[in-house]
C-alpha cells in the first residue's frame, strides 16, 4: 500500500495525483475534464481546513473559487493508516442521491464536477469560514443552527427510506474501517496510547472502564447493529468538524462515511459532542425535539450510541480539542458507562459540566 506521492506516481502513473504546490498540473487535468472554461485562468491553490481523511484544496481561478478534494488509499493526516481508497465514489453517489431532494441538497455543498477515475470531487466553495470545533473551547451553537442541523437529519432519515440505492451505498469498507476506531481500538488494553499524556488520570479512568465486561459486551454487540444494513440514508461522522459556519447557516459536509443504516447513530454522535463540548442541556433538548425521527426510531439505542461516541473520543484515537480538564473527562467516561449500560435520556439532559 502506497504511503508516499512518489510511490503513488510510480503506481498510478494513470492517475492524477492532487498537489497544491503544482497548480499547472491541476490546471492541465481540469482543463482535460471540460472543467474549466475558455480562458479561465488558476491563481491560487491552498489547503482548504484542517481535514483529517483526504487531500482538500480551495482553487481560485481568474472567474470563481471552488473545492478539489482527492482521496487516496491511506488517511490524509496519518499517512501509516490505510483507508479505503473508493470512499470517494460513496462519498459521490450521496451527492448525487441528495440532489433528487432539495431540502437535503440545499444543506450541502453543491457538487460541481468529478473524476471517478482519480477519485477527485469538485465542490461548491462554501467560503472562508471556520467549522464547529470551537465548540468544544467555549463557542456555543445558536438555537438557528440546532434548528437547521436537526431538519437536515430529519430530511436525510426520511427521504430516502428504504430507496433502491440503499444497496450500492452500504459503504462497508468505511464502516468496517470506522468500526475499529469507534467500538474495539478505544478498549484494547494496550492499543498504544498514552492516555495520561493527554490528561493526567485517563489511563485508570479507562483502565477501570474496560474492565467492565457488561459495558465492553455491549460496546461490541454496538458495533454490529452499526455494521448491519439498513434503510435508512445517514451522513456517518455527524460531528462539529463537519459542519460550516456560513451567512446562511451551517452546511454539512464530507460524507465520505455516508451509508444506509440505523438512523439513531448520526444523532447519537452529535449529541455526544455537544456534551464534550459541554454545550447546554437546553441545545441538546432542542435537538432532539426538532429532529424528527423515523417510523421505528429508538431513543434507548440513539442513547447507547451517544455513550460509545464519547468514549471513543475520549480514550480513542480521534481525540478533540477538548476545553475539559482530566476530572470532566473522568466523568464523561462515567456518564458513557451509564448511556450504554441503561440508556436515558433524562441521564444526557442532566448531566452537569462542573467548572
Amino acid at each position: 500500500m502506497p504511503h508516499t506521492s512518489e510511490q503513488w506516481r510510480r503506481e498510478h502513473a494513470d492517475v492524477y495525483f492532487l498537489d497544491p504546490g503544482q497548480p499547472d498540473e491541476l490546471r492541465r487535468h481540469l482543463a482535460s475534464l471540460g472543467f474549466l472554461q475558455a480562458g479561465e485562468q488558476i491563481r491560487r491553490v491552498a489547503r482548504a481546513g484542517e481535514g483529517n481523511m483526504n487531500c482538500t484544496v480551495r482553487v481560485t481561478t481568474s472567474r470563481r473559487s471552488f473545492i478539489a478534494k482527492q482521496a487516496r488509499p491511506w488517511v490524509e493526516k496519518y499517512p501509516q493508516f490505510a483507508a479505503p481508497w473508493d470512499r470517494a465514489l460513496r462519498e459521490l453517489e450521496f451527492y448525487g442521491l441528495a440532489a433528487t431532494q432539495p431540502s437535503v441538497a440545499r444543506a450541502l455543498p453543491a457538487l460541481l464536477g468529478s473524476d471517478p477515475g482519480s477519485r477527485l470531487l469538485l465542490l461548491e466553495d462554501l467560503g472562508e469560514g471556520t467549522d464547529y470545533t470551537d465548540s468544544y473551547r467555549g463557542a456555543g451553537f445558536a438555537a438557528e443552527a440546532i434548528g437547521i442541523l436537526a431538519d437536515f437529519l430529519g430530511e436525510l432519515h426520511g427521504r430516502f427510506h428504504k430507496c433502491d440505492a440503499r444497496r450500492g451505498l452500504a459503504n462497508h469498507e468505511m464502516r468496517a474501517l470506522n468500526s475499529q476506531h469507534v467500538f474495539f481500538i478505544p478498549l484494547q488494553t494496550d492499543n498504544g496510547l498514552d492516555l495520561d499524556s493527554i490528561s493526567p488520570g485517563l489511563q485508570e479512568a479507562k483502565e477501570r472502564l474496560c474492565e467492565d465486561s457488561d459495558y465492553v459486551s455491549e460496546v461490541h454487540a454496538l458495533a454490529e447493529i452499526y455494521l448491519s444494513d439498513g434503510d435508512h440514508l445517514l451522513h456517518g461522522d455527524f460531528f462539529p468538524g463537519s459542519m460550516l459556519r456560513t451567512s446562511n447557516g451551517p452546511r454539512i459536509i464530507d460524507p465520505e462515511f455516508a451509508f444506509f443504516g440505523r438512523p439513531e447513530f448520526d444523532p447519537g454522535v452529535f449529541v455526544a459532542h455537544l456534551l464534550l463540548g459541554r454545550q447546554p442541556a437546553d441545545s441538546i433538548q432542542q435537538l432532539l425535539t426538532s429532529y424528527r425521527r423515523p417510523p421505528g426510531f429508538e431513543d434507548s439505542l440513539m442513547v447507547r450510541f451517544v455513550g460509545v461516541e464519547i468514549m471513543r473520543r475520549l480514550i480513542g484515537y480521534a481525540q478533540l480539542p477538548l476545553g475539559a480538564d482530566g476530572p470532566a473527562r473522568c466523568r464523561l467516561l462515567e456518564l458513557s458507562r451509564k448511556l450504554v449500560l441503561a440508556p436515558s435520556v433524562q441521564a444526557i439532559l442532566q448531566h452537569r459540566h462542573e467548572p
